[in-house]
């Protein structure tokens, strides 16, 4: 039941009204060449909704085909290829014999054009019986003046051996001639074409009489060298020598599809070490020069492969690679960066770093849309690599705590992150980073870089010099203190300013009754409370607007967080100077200032000089601090905490930090160590099987085309069939849902459960969500008990919920009303297009705070382990866990874990687990979900509540 084929796709307008067969024949008999036109195109759009409409067929020949317009001609190519050219019996229609004779006389007509794409279109007939007799006028084509005639003739040619051999079976030899005696590169491309797919041993026979040649062909006939040369090489090694002097040209000719072509065929010609340069440098020119930014992802994904085959080969190539950050893209230049880290090694750490401080300065003056993120993202390498390689932390340290003061504040958190390992790391440099800190830290404007600051503050400034300084410079953020009464002090004098000029203002009273104000309407009125405390909430805001110095500005504005660091802060620094002086009236006078700080702190906290009073856990530390400081020369226990554990604490930090990273990495390379006993692998040497292909470039390609799926095995296939219709329905339909990154292909089988012929059978898709159907099916006829299969491809927009319905309508003999069955929906599995992600905490956070749409599903399972429900999400959901395995360690009956995930189009997936098992019940808490569309969130938490349950 195989339908008609269609190999042009014409667009199809739902809304054409359909003229009946009378009009059809009167308009092709009595109509004007333009309307003969508009005919023919009404005419096709309903024959390709499913209308066969033969009985026009003579009309057609008879008024249409002489037509000598050459629009006619061309929508008569469409028609001829869509109509039934034979009988029942499978014979060609009487008909016909008009129609091959016309075409005979359009392939000797003397205009190219109407010889031309009357050859293209033989190129899409089927028919022996209709080509036959065209054969000779083919041939003469090969020898037309014009190129355009010439080129398609030879696919012409091309496409009648494929199919039908014995028509023209001394079509190579033909062609072979015809190549060796021509000069248009596009004759000679076509020509080549089909010498390699038809007659391999003749292509590559006219191909080492033209070697040398090959770099000063055409584009496309370069593209189908290398394609042959490819496909050659598997089979005959005799050439590989010539072919790869060949290639090696052809990677520094103009054309990049070329170039990426050569490179990534050499590849599987030879892994010299020189060949494995040239190909690195081609696709770092690509990623450099190509205007596409896709491509340019492509190519540097292309050499990420090659590098990880052959990493010490390209490790010099590393300042190549960081050429591209040229691109004015975020995503390219993030790529890039992270390849360039993998290559850098203690022979060009120095050059890196050098490049990535150049291009840092550079964020200074660019006008950049992502300025920020690729700064951001410049010290995030920087940092990389000043704690891998000790050597260059003193040479960029510096230079990057000239970004604590940024007013982007993601980018100044990871300085002062980075300056807080430093300092750990490398003594050496603690008396000059503390210096340099010390002297920004009044340039500082948020409070979390305030913070990493202090605390770096309190730990490292070990003498008393540093220690006075670093006092100085905190009273100086803080400003006049204590801060209450200054800020009452300003409230004050604002107010007698205030009262001072209302005095001058206004005139003397003449009673001793309350002040008097005439109102709009001429009365008198009494000020009041009200008006009175209007007036000192306007001044209350004028002085909390004042300028004030940065601490006691964030302070104020209600960061309490900071106000207890700051405490902790000066009770170290009070804490060491006691240690340090052996004057006690020093000692004591250091002492009384830190607590006149705290106690500031705190009052103010209370008043009503603060956007919001003073939280209890801030409270709490500020008073514990507070009460430390009075028992400085007695409690020589806390001494101990605040002084030593602190700093050895966050120092065992860096430590289990530097090992994860250590373990991370022995990881990853002992998953691509090659173990003594694997087989070596000799592709000369290892049997043929139609099935086994060794060819990347292969296997990358039918995976491009969805051609297979390495995976596509028949359990796979038969785990994605969906049943449409019921058994008992007269037409029975199931579908396998094939998803291919932004495709889906429904493949319908439909089977005729009745005794009658169904006519006009078609399938109706409908979407509902972000996708959209590409393609309507098509009308069939369905004999009894026949089946037949139907494709309809959708393309997929977003991860947004996808419901796919639809029906089956058909008509039966002899009734009026059309036949209708509905169709099971079809609800699109949201985890084809999830995949696990990773990110840091910081980014956790930032998206967990700007997402808006929450899904809280409540945990219900029969699993009893908190450990292997986590596992059983996490697979159940695509997702990635954040939380570090030494956090998830032991059993104490609770469990908290961070999940992640980004879908194909980009989209962020988080979840949070928080979980608990009593003694002896079950698992019970939640999974919070976010994600800044609400249809992700949603389906996220259906698929979780399906799956809790272990099957």
């Amino acid at each position: 039941m195989a339908s008609d084929l269609c190999y042009t796709l014409v667009h199809l307008d739902d809304a054409t009204e359909q003229p009946s067969i009378q009009d059809f024949q009167r308009a092709f008999e009595k109509g004007s060449e333009e309307t003969k036109i508009e005919t023919m195109k009404k005419l096709l759009l309903i024959m390709l909704n499913g209308d066969p409409m033969e009985k026009l067929l003579m009309h057609v020949i008879r008024f249409v085909l002489p037509s000598k317009n050459k629009q006619l001609k061309k929508l008569l190519h469409f028609y001829w290829e869509i109509c039934s050219k034979t009988n029942p019996d499978g014979k060609l229609k009487q008909e016909f014999i008009l129609v091959c004779d016309t075409i005979r006389r359009d392939l000797q007509h003397p205009n190219e054009y109407i010889r031309g794409a009357t050859l293209r279109f033989l190129c899409k007939i089927r028919e022996p019986e209709v080509l036959e007799p065209l054969l000779p006028s083919c041939r003469a084509c090969l020898e037309h003046r014009h190129s355009y005639v010439r080129k398609n003739a030879v696919f012409t040619i091309y496409s009648i051996y494929k199919h039908f051999e014995y028509l023209i079976p001394d079509a190579p030899e033909l062609i072979h001639s015809f190549l060796a005696g021509e000069a248009d590169m596009t004759c000679k491309r076509n020509a080549f074409i089909m010498l390699s797919n038809t007659a391999p041993d003749r292509a590559v026979e006219y191909l080492m009489d033209v070697l040398p040649q090959v770099p000063t062909f055409d584009e496309l006939l370069q593209l189908a060298v290398i394609e042959l040369i490819r496909k050659d090489s598997k089979t005959n090694p005799n050439h590989k020598a010539a072919y790869i002097r060949c290639i090696f040209e052809l990677l520094n000719v103009p054309s990049h599809s070329v170039k990426y072509d050569a490179a990534t065929t050499l590849m599987t010609l030879t892994h010299n070490p020189a060949a494995v340069k040239a190909v690195a440098s081609c696709f770092i020119d690509l990623s450099i020069k190509e205007s596409d930014n896709n491509v340019k992802l492509i190519v540097l994904d292309r050499f990420e492969d090659l590098r990880a085959k052959h990493g010490k080969v390209l490790d010099d190539l590393v300042m190549e690679i960081l050429r591209v950050l040229s691109s004015p893209d975020l995503d390219v230049r993030r790529k890039a960066i992270r390849i360039a880290l993998e290559m850098t090694s203690s022979r060009n750490v120095q050059e890196v770093v050098l490049f990535l401080k150049k291009e840092l300065a550079k964020t200074h003056d660019q006008e950049y849309e992502k300025n920020n993120e690729y700064r951001q993202l410049l010290i995030q390498s920087i940092h990389t690599c000043a704690i891998k390689f000790s050597e260059v932390a003193a040479n960029v340290v510096h230079v990057l705590m000239e970004f604590l003061s940024d007013s982007n504040n993601p980018s100044a958190v990871d300085v002062i992150a980075f300056v807080r390992e430093v300092v750990e790391k490398f003594p050496d440099l603690r008396s000059d980073i503390t210096d340099n800190l010390l002297e920004n830290l009044l340039e500082m404007k948020s409070g979390k870089v305030f913070r990493g600051a202090l605390w770096i503050i309190g730990e490292y400034c070990m003498g008393t010099k540093d220690i006075e300084k670093a006092w100085k410079q905190i009273r100086a953020g803080l400003g006049e203190i204590p801060i209450l009464a200054s800020e009452q002090r300003l409230l004050e004098e604002a107010q007698k300013d205030q009262d001072g000029e209302e005095e001058d203002s206004k005139p003397v009273p003449t009673t001793s009754a309350a002040p008097r104000r005439i109102l709009p309407d001429g009365t008198y009125a009494t000020e009041s409370a009200y008006t009175s405390n209007a007036v000192t909430a306007s001044k209350l805001d004028a002085v909390k607007a004042a300028a004030k110095p940065p601490l006691r500005a964030l302070i104020l504005n209600g960061d309490y967080f900071l106000g207890s660091v700051l405490a902790t802060t000066v009770t170290k620094l009070a804490l060491r100077f006691s240690e340090l002086e052996e004057d006690p009236t020093l000692v004591n006078a250091k002492r009384a200032e830190a607590m006149l700080i705290m106690t500031s702190i705190i009052r103010v906290g209370q008043s009503q000089f603060v956007t919001s009073p003073i939280d209890e856990d801030s409270y709490d530390r500020i008073m514990q601090d507070l009460h430390v400081v009075e028992n400085i020369p007695n409690d020589r226990v806390m001494e101990q905490v605040y002084l030593n554990d602190t700093k050895a604490a966050f120092a065992k930090q860096v430590q289990a930090e530097d090992k994860r990273l250590a373990d991370k990495r022995s990881k990853d390379d002992a998953s691509v160590t090659i173990q003594v006993d694997d087989a070596i692998v000799f592709r000369q040497f290892t049997k043929k099987s139609a099935g086994d292909s060794n060819d990347e470039y292969e296997l990358d390609l039918s995976r491009a085309t969805g051609v297979i799926d390495l995976n596509d095995d028949l359990i796979s296939k038969l785990s994605r069939v969906v049943q449409l219709t019921g058994f008992s329905d007269p037409v029975y339909a199931e579908a396998i849902v094939n998803v291919h990154q932004y495709d889906i292909l429904l493949d319908v089988l439909i089977v005729n459960q009745t005794n009658t012929t169904l006519q006009n059978l078609t399938v109706e898709f409908a979407t509902l969500g972000d996708l959209k159907l590409v393609d309507r099916p098509a009308a069939h006829n369905l004999a009894p008990h026949s089946f037949l299969t139907v494709k309809a491809p959708i393309k997929v927009s977003s991860t947004e919920t996808g419901v796919i319905f639809g029906n089956i309508v058909y008509d039966t003999h002899g009734a009026s009303d059309s036949n209708c069955v509905v169709l099971n929906d079809i609800h699109i599995d949201i985890m084809d297009y999830i995949n696990p992600a990773s990110c840091t905490e910081t980014q956790f956070r930032s998206m967990w705070t700007e997402f808006e749409w929450e899904n809280k599903v409540n945990v219900n399972t029969n699993i009893l382990d908190l450990r292997e429900y986590l596992d059983h999400i996490m697979k159940s959901t695509n997702m990635s866990c954040l939380t570090p395995e030494k956090q998830l360690e032991g059993d104490c009956g609770f469990l908290s874990a961070n999940m992640y995930a980004r879908s194909i189009f980009g989209e962020d997936a988080l979840a949070n687990l928080s979980i608990e098992r009593s003694a002896e019940g079950p698992i019970s808490g939640h999974i919070r979900i976010r994600s800044k569309t609400q249809g992700i969130a949603l389906s996220l938490g259906d698929k979780i509540t399906i799956a809790q349950k272990r099957s």
